[in-house]
């Protein structure tokens, strides 16, 4: 999976970025470690149930999986393990992929790494901005809790994760994140996580959404566009 076609990164690339979340990511395990105890540690690093996949593996699985799309089931066959533990993966690498932000396109001193940031750069880069919701199917939830059937998506029939992204005209990514449950609408996801108040606040931002931002596209005709309505079809007699 470490073949650029798969990851998206070359070998140099990835190695850099391992060493510079490897020291993130143990920080924040140890950080969750002990809360669960209350307490320091009492035994020497490295006592105690070992990880199913390595950090580098966890990585490459996060890359891969944002990249492709892949479901956790077929990235578990690829490492060979179950689809929980690829799940677990990606749910601890992806928050600090999130904090270390996207890069500007030949801006590498730039960091993107929020809403704000990226309408910002839009407006003062003359960016139109593309936006969609991806869905990323996901275990069903715990029976008895109390949000599990928010899970469920009305277009796949899956339970899934949506998450929205935001790139350029050249498909480069600029933002990934807002994950909200797969029954929840597009356009009220759009309220919910500050979009249509980022339009207001920068003018200058042009976007092209799909269908399902349409209300979005209604909402800011000059900023937004949208495909127009399929027409309806023909009434046709029918009877006897």
């Amino acid at each position: 999976m470490s073949d650029y076609d798969f990851c998206g990164m070359s070998a140099e690339h990835l190695g850099a970025l391992a060493v510079e979340l490897a020291s993130r990511w143990e920080a924040r395990c140890e950080s969750e470690r002990c809360d669960r105890r209350g307490a320091s540690r009492r035994r020497e690093a490295g006592a105690g149930p070992k990880y199913g996949l390595a950090f580098v593996d966890r990585l490459l699985v996060t890359l891969v999986h944002l990249r492709t799309g892949l479901t956790h089931a077929a990235l578990g066959v690829i490492d060979e393990v179950g689809s929980s533990t690829i799940g677990r993966a990606i749910v601890g690498i992806r928050p600090l992929l999130a904090e270390r932000g996207f890069t500007g396109p030949g801006q590498p001193g730039l960091r993107l790494r929020t809403l704000e940031d990226v309408f910002a750069y839009a407006e003062a880069e003359r960016v139109t901005l593309r936006i969609d919701g991806t869905e990323t199917q996901v275990r069903r939830p715990q029976a008895g809790r109390p949000s599990r059937r928010s899970f469920v998506s009305g277009k796949r029939n899956q339970n899934t994760i949506k998450t929205t992204t935001l790139s350029d005209g050249q498909g480069r990514t600029l933002f990934s994140g807002a994950l909200r449950p797969g029954r929840m609408h597009d356009q009220t996801a759009v309220r919910n996580e500050g979009i249509a108040e980022q339009f207001h606040q920068h003018p200058g931002v042009k976007a092209a959404v799909d269908r399902g931002y349409r209300g979005l596209a209604s909402e800011f005709p000059g900023q937004v566009s949208a495909p127009p309505r399929k027409p309806k079809a023909p009434l046709t007699a029918t009877g006897p």
